[in-house]
């Protein structure tokens, strides 16, 4: 798998060591050195770098590919890698798209679209794991809140179906290791929904003090991130994302999470319990 030693893909290596054997799993990564802790075969692997992924991906029957990190190059990094998956003879390629990507409205969308036309047109066996938010992405903003006295975004009352990384990554595992899995599409998303003024009050419940949500337009939301020093791009592609929330494009009821799961989903109140937790 690429990305093995992000957030998410150290997640999918531990799962599936409990499912196949070890020797069968190798993570594709920059700095092999830093896969040591994963225990799988490690091989070198940039996106960004098509000379060498053949030779990398030899061997190799099953591939997830993590979509890359670097938003505005993903489309030409991923290209690279189902062109090499194709010489290399790649059997399957399990790729993280984002939720309803073909009518989505996120700027993030349009990456994943392309990258799944170009899944289509490659003739390799592909699936999608259209995964919706990580509850991470909102938990994170928890420290600014208690320091400012308010949780703020643009989402209105739009409704989100997140769940933990943890969630969508066990998935990711319980998909690669069952091949009847080959050619589907999931839309994934947490088991209940919940708005930004919800995710506010739940804080304010656990915390006994009133933590409000502020509703702000986008540009102003935008200008926020901006000045607690988030770089330009990516405290716009955070405020569009909750423009997109507050239009429906992060609500998912279709449980198919938790059914690949065999459990329920993380609920957000957990999520934000054990990042109080570490903010102490």
């Amino acid at each position: 798998m690429t990305g093995a030693t992000g957030q998410l893909g150290s997640i999918v290596v531990n799962h599936l060591k409990t499912k196949i054997p070890t020797e069968n799993i190798i993570a594709l990564v920059r700095n092999p050195q830093k896969a040591e802790a994963l225990g799988v075969e490690a091989r070198t692997f940039d996106y960004s770098k098509p000379e060498t992924q053949v030779d990398a991906l030899k061997g190799i029957n099953r591939l997830l590919l993590i979509s890359g990190s670097e938003v505005g190059k993903r489309t030409e990094q991923h290209r690279n890698v189902i062109n090499a998956a194709k010489v290399a003879g790649v059997e399957w390629i399990v790729y993280t798209s984002v939720l309803r990507a073909d009518s989505s409205t996120l700027s993030l969308a349009a990456e994943h679209v392309e990258t799944e036309k170009m899944l289509q047109e490659s003739d390799i066996p592909f699936s999608l794991l259209r995964n919706g938010w990580y509850s991470e992405n909102y938990t994170v903003s928890i420290g600014g809140a208690l320091q400012n006295g308010a949780f703020i975004g643009s989402a209105g009352d739009g409704k989100i179906s997140s769940a933990a990384r943890a969630d969508y990554g066990e998935a990711a595992a319980n998909v690669l290791a069952d091949e009847s899995n080959k050619g589907k599409t999931f839309e994934l998303g947490g088991d209940s929904a919940y708005t930004l003024s919800e995710f506010a009050a739940e804080i304010s419940n656990q915390l006994g003090n009133d933590i409000p949500y502020k509703d702000l337009p986008e540009s102003v939301f935008a200008d926020i991130l901006k000045e607690a020093g988030l770089p330009e791009g990516f405290a716009q592609m955070l405020a569009n994302s909750d423009i997109s929330a507050s239009k429906g494009d992060l609500f998912e009821d279709g449980k198919q999470l938790s059914q690949l799961l065999g459990r329920p989903t993380t609920p957000i109140a957990n999520s934000i319990k054990e990042a109080l937790k570490q903010i102490g």
